[in-house]
């Protein structure tokens, strides 16, 4: 991708785009569903403007950040005007004060103390932070994500923090074999998601599940999710 000229990986997003959009739909349609039923968003990490704003000319309307400081320098260069920018990616509290009222989602609130934090820092800006609780579906160690077993409890603690509100549950399952495996990871996750949302706890609005990248989004859209994050499919391998 580093070889190719502007216009030519101009036209490989495109196609990238048109084709992802094909898929999506026809996951979509399997799962009783239909195409505006799915956030499809672009995840930029390391992309630079140019090409995300030609994502956002294909019709894209939601990109997807991993870090704070990468987010806020491109900002300036995007073409926003139909656009949101959430935050996907792991976040330290120490930058909960720059990143609150510059995106429209935290997809990746994983303790109470940053919950606590985004409240704090929310209730001073005089606003309410929309939140995503990032789920360890599989237990694993080396990931973050707060352990089904802490949803709960979790969930009833930020309902009595002012300035955020939860709106949906995210989560990255483990690197599996074979899509029967995937399909257990994902198939819980539908099933804890469609638990709290029948649960309807205070300061919740939980209509969005995020689960799915470039290389799973149609199994994790035949499992439930309505948010699926995809990057390489679109731009190519990301370039360090």
């Amino acid at each position: 991708m580093g070889c190719l000229s502007v216009d030519e990986r101009f036209k490989n997003i495109d196609y990238n785009i048109a084709f992802i959009k094909e898929r999506i739909a026809e996951a979509a349609v399997k799962s009783s569903r239909s195409y505006g039923d799915i956030d499809f968003m672009a995840v930029t990490k390391t992309v630079e403007p140019i090409f995300i704003n030609r994502a956002i000319e294909n019709g894209l309307n939601l990109i997807g950040e991993n870090k704070v400081q990468e987010l806020l320098s491109k900002k300036p260069y995007l073409n926003l005007d139909k656009c949101e920018a959430n935050l996907i990616g792991h976040l330290q509290t120490n930058k909960v004060r720059q990143i609150v009222g510059e995106v429209s989602l935290i997809e990746s609130v994983d303790s109470l103390k940053l919950a606590s934090e985004i409240s704090k820092r929310s209730v001073a800006k005089d606003l309410v932070t929309e939140c995503l609780i990032e789920v360890n579906i599989g237990g694993e160690n080396s990931k973050t994500g707060i352990s089904v077993g802490e949803l709960d409890e979790m969930l009833c603690q930020i309902a009595e923090m002012p300035g955020i509100k939860v709106c949906g549950l995210m989560t990255i399952p483990p690197i599996c074999d074979n899509d029967a495996e995937l399909f257990k990871y994902f198939s819980k996750m539908h099933k804890i998601f469609i638990d709290i949302k029948d649960k309807k706890l205070d300061n919740t609005d939980i209509s969005i599940l995020s689960m799915g990248m470039s290389g799973d989004y149609e199994q994790a859209i035949l499992c439930g999710s309505n948010h699926v994050r995809i990057g390489s499919a679109i731009f190519g391998p990301r370039l360090y």
